[in-house]
Formats: C-alpha cells, sequence, structure tokens
C-alpha cells in the first residue's frame, strides 16, 4: 500500500506522513466563531476535515480529532448585546444550528469539541509562561500583548518578512503596542462589556485573545506538539502564524508538524461576502439541494482548490450522484467486505493517500459505476458502495436518494406521485396513450421522471 502524503503549508511540498506515535494521528481544526449561521466556507471546512479523519481511520490509523467552538470574541459581544441576550444563550443557539448543519451534512462529531471558555485558566497559564519567556508585555491599556519581534521564526508558515507586513493594512493600529504587529493575548475589560466576558486574571479583569485560545486548547487535548492542524486557507495567517508564535515561543519546541488549509469558496468565480448578497448559509442551500449533493459537490474539487459555488455546479453534482445512485439501484451489492486489492480499490487508495485526492478518487468511483453497468456484478456493485463509504457517500437506500426533494420542493409529494402513476396505468390499460402521456409530461414538468420497467413495473425519480 502506498504511504499517506499530505500538502505541508509549512514546508510547502507534499510530504510523506509520518505520525509522531506509531499507528495514532492527533489532529486539531479550527471551529467556528458562533454568533450566526454557518456559511458555505464553513461547510467545506467541515467536511473537508470529516473526510480527512474518515479516511486516516479507514487506513488503519487511531485518530484523535479535536475541532474547537470559538464562544468568546467581539464579533460574539457585539452581536449578543444587539439582540439584547446573553452570551451564553446566543452561543448555545447557534451551537445547536451548526450541529444540526454538520449532521445533515454526514459530518462526524470530532472527538473533543472544547469551548473557549472551558479553557480561561489553560490560557492564563500560557500567558504566564510567554511572560516569562520575554515575549508578552502590557501595555499602557491594560492589554497584555504578544511581542512579534522577540520571536526569530515569525513568519514562517504564511512566507511572510516582518518588514513586509506593513501596519495598518493588516493590524489595527494601537498605541498600547510596542509595534504595530504585536497582537493581544489578553484584552483588558471595558466598562461598556458584559460581566459574562470579564475573567479574572494577574492583569486584571478581562478575557483571552481570540489566537490564545486555539494554542491553549489543542495543547491541552493533544500535548505540545502534535501531528496536524488544519482549518481554511483564510486562517494561515495571522491566526495559524500567532498559533505558532504563541505555542513555540511558549514551550520552546515544534508545535506541529503538518499543517493543512483547504482553499477558499467563490460564488460565481467572486469571493463569497456580505456586502456582494451571494452570502449563502448551509440552511439556505440545504432548502434547495439535498445534503449528501452539497457534501459530494465539495467533496469533487480537490480540498486545496477554490471551490465555485453556483447552482449550475450543484445541479451538475445532484445529475452526477444520481447516476452514482442508479447503478447500486439497478444492481444490489453482495454483503462481503470491501475488497482493497481489487484494481479499482487499489486506484481509489492511491488517490486517497495522494494527499486526499477525492477528484481522482470519486473518478474511480464512476468508473466502478460503468462497470456495474455493463457487467450487472454484485461485487463490483459492492466495491462501489464500500469505497465511496469510506467519505461518507452512497450510504443511503438508492431510491430513498433518487426519489428525495429539498425542502422547498413543492406540488408533488409522494402519495400524488403514486396516484398519478396508477391514472397512467389505467389509462394506458384503456389505450388512451394521450392521456398517459399527459400525466407523463405534467410529472416530468414537476421534476418528476417515470421509468418503466419490465413486467409493467413504473419506478420514479425526482429529476
Amino acid at each position: 500500500m502506498t504511504a499517506i502524503k499530505i500538502y505541508n503549508t509549512l514546508a510547502r511540498e507534499k510530504q510523506t506522513f509520518v505520525p509522531m506515535q506509531a499507528g495514532k494521528v492527533r489532529m486539531y481544526v479550527c471551529g467556528m466563531t458562533v454568533y450566526d449561521f454557518c456559511h458555505l466556507g464553513h461547510a467545506r471546512v467541515m467536511v473537508v476535515f470529516d473526510m480527512v479523519q474518515r479516511w486516516l481511520r479507514a487506513s488503519g490509523l487511531e485518530v484523535t480529532y479535536v475541532r474547537n467552538i470559538t464562544d468568546i470574541d467581539d464579533k460574539i459581544i457585539k452581536r449578543a448585546v444587539e439582540n439584547g441576550e446573553s452570551i451564553s444563550r446566543l452561543t448555545q443557539r447557534f451551537i445547536e444550528a451548526m450541529d444540526q448543519d454538520a449532521a445533515a451534512l454526514g459530518v462526524q462529531k470530532p472527538d473533543h469539541e472544547p469551548r473557549a471558555t472551558n479553557y480561561v485558566p489553560q490560557m492564563l497559564g500560557l500567558i504566564e509562561k510567554l511572560e516569562r519567556n520575554g515575549l508578552a508585555y502590557r501595555a499602557n491599556d491594560g492589554d497584555v500583548n504578544y511581542s512579534v519581534r522577540d520571536f526569530p521564526g515569525y513568519g514562517k508558515l504564511s512566507g511572510k518578512s516582518l518588514d513586509d507586513l506593513r501596519a495598518g493594512e493588516r493590524v489595527e493600529l494601537n498605541t498600547g503596542k510596542r509595534d504595530p504587529l504585536d497582537f493581544v493575548l489578553w484584552k483588558a475589560a471595558k466598562e461598556s462589556e458584559p460581566a459574562e466576558v470579564k475573567w479574572d486574571s494577574p492583569w486584571g479583569k478581562g478575557r483571552p485573545g481570540w489566537h490564545l485560545e486555539c494554542s491553549a486548547m489543542s495543547c491541552d487535548l493533544l500535548g505540545e506538539q502534535f501531528d496536524i492542524h488544519g482549518g481554511g486557507e483564510d486562517l494561515q495567517f495571522p491566526h495559524h502564524e500567532n498559533e505558532i508564535a504563541q505555542s513555540e515561543g511558549a514551550h520552546r519546541h515544534p508545535f506541529v508538524n503538518y499543517w493543512m488549509h483547504n482553499g477558499f469558496i467563490r460564488v460565481d468565480n467572486e469571493k463569497m461576502s456580505k456586502s456582494l448578497g451571494n452570502f449563502f448559509t448551509i440552511r439556505d442551500v440545504l432548502k434547495k439541494y439535498d445534503p449528501e449533493v452539497v457534501r459530494f459537490f465539495i467533496l469533487r474539487a480537490h480540498y486545496r482548490s477554490p471551490l465555485n459555488y453556483s447552482d449550475a455546479h450543484l445541479d451538475d453534482a445532484k445529475h452526477a450522484l444520481t447516476r452514482l445512485y442508479t447503478a447500486l439501484k439497478e444492481v444490489s451489492p453482495d454483503s462481503l467486505p470491501l475488497d482493497k486489492d481489487e484494481v479499482h480499490a487499489v486506484r481509489f487508495t492511491e488517490a486517497m493517500n495522494d494527499d486526499f485526492n477525492t477528484p481522482i478518487a470519486i473518478a474511480v468511483l464512476f468508473d466502478l459505476a460503468n462497470e456495474v453497468n455493463k457487467t450487472k456484478s454484485a461485487p463490483l456493485a459492492r466495491q462501489l458502495k464500500e469505497l465511496a463509504g469510506t467519505v461518507a457517500l452512497l450510504q443511503r437506500v438508492p431510491q430513498e436518494f433518487l426519489q428525495a426533494g429539498p425542502a422547498e420542493q413543492g406540488g408533488c409529494d409522494e402519495a400524488m406521485i403514486t396516484e398519478q402513476i396508477a391514472a397512467r396505468a389505467a389509462a394506458k390499460k384503456a389505450r388512451n396513450f394521450a392521456e398517459a402521456d399527459r400525466i407523463r409530461a405534467d410529472l416530468l414538468a414537476n421534476g418528476i421522471v417515470l421509468e418503466d420497467k419490465p413486467g409493467g413495473m413504473t419506478e420514479w425519480r425526482r429529476a
């Protein structure tokens, strides 16, 4: 079997993956800041790293997967104050919504899902270490900041030099900082802020900085050095760069061995943003498309590539997934386990081991589906279903998927469709073929495709 290779952002190349502890993987992924519903960018992070952890487990590795929840942040405070509700109520509401969205997309719960507010003591301990190591200082405004220029390795993840980072473009100017590039570790409490975001500390009441939260949670749950750290491409700088500075500055040794970043979501070739009016939440998309179609759409692109969202691309994904499910509907898989030495399985594994190359792996599934259609082979149907199952695709009863409709699908419920099929059968029996054709055409106009089978049976699916 080929070794797993991962594109390591830190090394800027694909590297053979060697876990720190043989047979075991420790992985941390930056999760959501819970002040609003999750959008398509969040969907991509969740699905991509769900795929990664599933494949690592399918490869026989024991995985400890941590994905955090940021439940204290400037945006959270602002939204709670605007709504006139407590921080905890706001964040719990959106955590529950996030869990619903993730479950719909077939995303498994991480092994650990730490909330930042439960790790403030660990964050304070990290600041104290940084202070002892000469990397943290208290500013005149009461904030505790990280002294970027005193950490020699700053910029190694993003490839940015300190001289290239001009103040005012990426970092808000703050008169309390020794250097405009310094970032906050501990924010001094403001009189106007709610009491529930004020913690006691050696530097007075306040709350942690965003970058600090992930360093504290990952190190507490996975150790001071671990295998994989993932997240969206937008987090590479400054968030992940600052995590490295904090963690390595405190512990004086490497923090993470392999850094993984998924690409951006674009909408009709423009960056998704609220200001452009092309911003889509997961639940908005699921009103129009089946969740497995959305998952398939995400996985059909390589995780590091930009992903262009449009209705046309989602429609194409739906038709492609329909072809795979149709192969399994026509030929039932046998009940034997996956044959890992079968030629399609070997090709699928080689693709997935090559930096999780899901486009090639999915192409293998289509080759298998074509073979199933030609040969009517139950063992090949089993291979198709089992291989797809390693990335959580094709696990439903085929007819269930083919007949499923999104939330906004109206007009044609199952009872009405069954009634129309019976009426068409009666028309055909009476040799009223014009009426039979009219019923078929009316159903098709409403997105229902009829398929006449040998023996007079008629099956249906949504277009």
